[in-house]
């Protein structure tokens, strides 16, 4: 009787042998998608084809866009939209987003509209500082060490002079050196503590440069320093890299009126205002909610982030890192009434950039800058804050009054319809009827069936 092991592992040798493939990257656009589309799609043409229409009919433009990534095949659309009647510090704005979601553009227009009526958002910013770290491993003395560090500071800050010379024209540069015991936590551990400011740039890659240029320099110095024992008891670099996590590159936002003009669905203002209030300190006593909660925070942060250029990804990081600082996952915003007063604010770390980067290669970036005014880098940490408050407030809103599926199924009406191919006209009667029925994915295909069968 054959050994199975030995068949599953033949098998699994020619399934390798007819899927993989060397030198991907090397070859051209058309065959990456022709071998994708024998080797994964069962040469289906249709897909093949569905992967070229998606280019830009701009040769140049769509050359600049496989340029971003490596193995790029086409273009992934995604909505752009804007919401308007945003009034922060006073100023009007309307705000690019970039998201697929159905009713979140909807509901920041909605109470960026509402808070307009009402004062406006007020933001500031608490402080602009982000970080990277030097890792260490070291298993002699502390004291040496600290010596060491407190003796060649200067040296290690000096090492990165010509990089810092742009930077440092523009009010930015290094702004501290720290060195961290660690040993507590982890055997051995220190790290080197660089704060930074980079002006109107996020500044990802001058921080990641500054990191390895001075990790160099601490490496040759160590090597010449008497009080290190050879081998035993000499730093060692693991690794030098920012850190997404910027509790120091804080802005705040709040919005503030008399409980009284609260009143809405039926409720009074008083009522509103306390169901509101609680709604969120649920938020902050149960993860459970807090997670959904300040997912509806980042519906707002993301899609401006997106529509700016910036990179989203560093910043839910840090974010959700905040939300977790006090050792419990909780609400990032908070909501008070005081003397008949009420005020809905939240702090959120952004290290945002509106220089460099695809904040100037991506041209819709480009756009989405324009439109917002040109902010700095402070302006823009300031108006993705509102965006965040604005969701957050118009989504905690619908829970407590009509529930969230009421206005959420109504945006979704449309990609229904779409799911199920409803022509022009069908999709126009079931808007009208969709009024005043329940909507779901079952009663919205029955209905596009038996409206064109009929028809």
């Amino acid at each position: 009787m054959p050994d199975k092991r030995l068949i599953f592992a033949t098998q699994a040798v020619s399934f390798m042998n007819d899927k993989s493939i060397n030198g991907f990257s090397k070859r051209s656009k058309a065959e990456k998608i022709n071998w994708l589309t024998e080797t994964f799609l069962n040469g289906d043409q249709e897909s093949a084809n569905l992967l070229r229409v998606y280019w830009h009919e701009d040769e140049q433009r769509q050359k600049r866009h496989d340029e971003f990534i490596e193995n790029a095949l086409t273009n992934f659309f995604l909505p752009f939209a804007v919401a308007p009647n945003f009034k922060i510090n006073g100023e009007f704005h309307a705000i690019p987003l970039v998201i697929e979601e159905s009713s979140v553009v909807a509901a920041a227009s909605n109470a960026a509209k509402f808070w307009a009526a009402h004062g406006g958002f007020q933001t500031r910013i608490i402080s602009r500082t982000k970080s990277g770290q030097i890792h260490l491993n070291y298993s002699g003395e502390s004291a040496v060490l600290n010596d060491f560090f407190e003796q060649h500071k200067q040296q290690l800050k000096q090492s990165i002079g010509t990089l810092s010379k742009g930077m440092e024209a523009r009010g930015g540069g290094l702004v501290s050196l720290e060195l961290v015991d660690q040993t507590a936590q982890l055997d051995d551990y220190y790290y080197i503590d660089a704060k930074f400011e980079t002006a109107d740039a996020m500044g990802a890659n001058y921080i990641n440069s500054c990191l390895e240029t001075m990790a160099a320099t601490l490496k040759s110095l160590a090597s010449n320093f008497s009080g290190f024992v050879p081998e035993t008891a000499t730093p060692e670099v693991v690794m030098s890299i920012l850190s997404n996590y910027v509790p120091e590159c804080l802005v705040e936002v709040k919005v503030t009126c008399p409980v009284s003009e609260l009143a809405q669905e039926g409720l009074s203002g008083s009522e509103f205002a306390n169901k509101f209030v609680r709604a969120v300190e649920i938020a902050h006593a149960n993860p459970l909610r807090g997670v959904t909660h300040n997912k509806g925070i980042m519906n707002g942060v993301d899609a401006v982030v997106l529509a700016t250029g910036n990179d989203f990804r560093a910043i839910e990081a840090g974010i959700h890192a905040f939300a977790s600082r006090s050792g419990q996952y909780c609400s990032l915003s908070t909501a008070k009434i005081t003397q008949d007063e009420f005020e809905f604010s939240m702090q959120l770390p952004l290290a945002l950039g509106t220089v460099g980067g695809l904040t100037k290669l991506h041209p819709m970036a480009g756009v989405s800058l324009s439109i917002l005014q040109n902010p700095s880098a402070e302006q823009l940490m300031m108006i993705v804050a509102c965006a965040g408050l604005a969701q957050n407030f118009a989504a905690v809103r619908s829970l407590i009054t009509t529930g969230i599926q009421k206005g959420h199924m109504k945006m979704h009406l449309l990609n229904l319809l779409s799911q199920y191919g409803a022509t022009e006209s069908t999709k126009s009667l079931a808007i009208e009827h969709f009024k005043t029925q329940p909507i779901s994915a079952r009663n919205v295909a029955e209905y596009v069936v038996k409206h064109q069968q009929d028809a």
